[in-house]
């Protein structure tokens, strides 16, 4: 398996949209209407990947974009998923797990620090990865937040722990103390 971050527009991106897209069709019985524009999924504030076999053949997509707390339920520092999608003869192996880490590590990297989804009812596979995943439910986001089929999520993102100090730093701080500290004192 290949995550490849390939953004919105890309030919297998939106191949795959469209898939998820018809997946929500039966499932719910319309399309997402939920406004995406693809700028929001470009760097330094989002991303779109395409998940690729071992044939190089797409079989999956997860994106991320930045969210703020400009909208009921969300907070500043949120990192949106969307278009979570898998499609049906790639299942059961594993790819949509090792997205959605993809997905958090890279929101993390951008400096995000809380991760939020909305899915639904109707789609229990999802909402069984999400919870195994340590994802819990929140306050209701998006233009379907008032819909009895919403379900949203969220996960906190791990602060990271901070850096050791650099051999450098250190070899200068035993210097210091080596010369009675003056370097560390000065008065």
């Amino acid at each position: 398996m290949d995550i490849r971050v390939v953004g919105y527009a890309h030919p297998d991106a939106q191949r795959l949209i469209a898939e998820v897209q018809q997946e929500y069709v039966v499932r719910y019985g319309d399309i997402d209407v939920t406004p995406v524009d693809p700028a929001e999924f470009d760097a330094p504030a989002g991303l779109f990947a395409v998940v690729y076999d071992d044939r190089g053949e797409p079989v999956g997509t997860g994106a991320w974009r930045a969210r703020e707390a400009n909208d009921v339920g969300l907070a500043d520092g949120d990192a949106e998923i969307k278009r979570m999608y898998t499609v049906p003869s790639a299942r059961g192996r594993g790819l949509a797990r090792r997205m959605l880490r993809f997905l958090e590590e890279q929101a993390l990297a951008a400096g995000r620090r809380r991760m939020v989804l909305e899915t639904g009812t109707e789609q229990p596979e999802a909402l069984a990865l999400y919870a195994a995943e340590g994802y819990l439910p929140t306050r209701k986001f998006g233009v379907y937040r008032e819909h009895e089929q919403c379900v949203c999520l969220a996960k906190p993102l791990p602060v990271p722990a901070p850096a050791p100090p650099s051999d450098a730093r250190a070899l200068s701080d035993a210097r210091a103390v080596d010369d009675g500290g003056v370097g560390a004192r000065m008065g």
